[in-house]
């Protein structure tokens, strides 16, 4: 008998470290760099950080904004790919890393973006500018404007291709915003950035982006380096349908910069994961409506409640339904009418709003009049809290 109390009694201690182990989330990993940063692409979540909003120079990194307005212009079909953009001495003469256009010569905008993109060439970057804008300085403040509009708080640019300027600056918070945004509104464009090579002027260059090579889920985004802002690197993946963006600044050398991101990308697969809990304009929960033409009213959710959480959080969801009292119509469609709160072992994860996913129109003037009358007998005698 006490040989199966024992039994039992270490069967018990077994399980609880099973169910203790799957709950435990580890730290994330230590980065050696400035500033990093590890986001969920789809909600926005931030997974891990270590001086995410603090200034950082962003080298070639600036080149997803550039690349950002001109992937709007050509989606607004104010420019297209068959353009031919002559180059002029200035985009010629740039200096760092280079597509090795020619002055005088016209180019087709793809080879210039694709140039931007894989080779990270300054001179097809300002070529690019110079044809969006008419000057570099004019496409610079189309890139501030389109940060402004984005909420990049931490960002202001002083040229397209992130070359050295005491006053050019962001933050990796600001570049994984920036990222996603680039990601989800121009997916084909996106594209570009997993070509592992481009030629141009018979001249083979490599995707600087190590990580193409090395994980197949990375897809983009783009390096970047000057002696002034060291090795950085935005980096994204997709695994399962989720997307993590990670951003990471200011490291000592490329190796550590492209080891710090596939280190946070891993953590972010193997710990967290993001799933959608509830659809958008589906009904989850109706009500009682007083003195309108229906009796009730669906509720549901504006658009589908997506979370990033610890995987183990997963299993203890709940939902708490709180609707308002007395409802009266009329009601319009879109009503805030209560609200779901997500919750984890008693802890708040989110809370969204329940809204009418119907028009709720008003009775006619007696039925309004015997409804209001039975809701004053109501509140009066505060049925509602029996």
């Amino acid at each position: 008998m006490n040989i199966l109390k024992k039994f039992v009694f270490t069967l018990f201690i077994f399980q609880a470290s099973i169910s203790l182990a799957q709950t435990i989330i580890p730290s994330s990993p230590e980065i050696n760099a400035e500033s990093y940063i590890l986001m969920d692409a789809n909600t926005g979540k931030i997974i891990a950080s270590g001086n995410p909003d603090s200034q950082i120079e962003p080298a070639s990194m600036t080149k997803v904004m550039s690349a950002y307005v001109i992937a709007d212009q050509l989606k607004q079909k104010l420019v297209s790919f068959n353009d031919l953009v002559l180059v002029s001495e200035k985009a010629w003469k740039m200096e760092g890393s280079r597509t090795f256009i020619e002055v005088g010569k016209k180019v087709p905008l793809i080879d210039l973006l694709r140039g931007l993109v894989i080779q990270s060439g300054n001179d097809a970057t300002v070529a690019l500018a110079e044809y969006i804008a008419g000057t570099e300085e004019g496409f610079v403040d189309v890139m501030n404007a389109y940060a402004s509009e984005m909420g990049l708080s931490n960002t202001l640019f002083q040229n397209s291709t992130g070359l050295p300027n005491p006053s050019h600056f962001t933050s990796t918070r600001d570049l994984a915003v920036l990222g996603s945004r680039l990601i989800s509104e121009f997916p084909d464009h996106y594209k570009l950035y997993k070509e592992r090579e481009f030629t141009f002027n018979e001249i083979r260059q490599v995707n600087r982006n190590k990580l193409l090579w090395q994980d197949d889920s990375v897809d983009g985004i783009k390096t970047g380096f000057t002696s002034s802002a060291g090795y950085c690197l935005i980096s994204s993946a997709q695994r399962n349908g989720m997307r993590l963006i990670s951003v990471v600044a200011g490291s000592a050398t490329s190796q550590n910069t492209f080891t710090s991101s596939q280190r946070l990308l891993e953590y972010g697969f193997r710990f967290f994961s993001t799933k959608k809990l509830l659809n958008g304009n589906e009904m989850i929960q109706t009500s009682k409506v007083w003195a309108g033409k229906s009796d009730s009213v669906s509720l549901g959710l504006e658009s589908d409640l997506i979370l990033t959480v610890p995987r183990a959080t997963l299993k203890t969801v709940t939902f708490n339904y709180k609707i308002n009292s007395n409802i009266e119509a009329p009601i319009s469609k879109g009503m805030k009418l209560g609200v779901v709160d997500v919750l984890s072992e008693g802890k708040l994860l989110t809370s969204k709003p329940l809204i009418a996913l119907d028009t709720v129109e008003e009775k006619g003037f007696l039925g309004r009049f015997i409804d209001k009358l039975i809701l004053w007998f109501i509140n009066l005698f505060d049925f509602n809290n029996d």
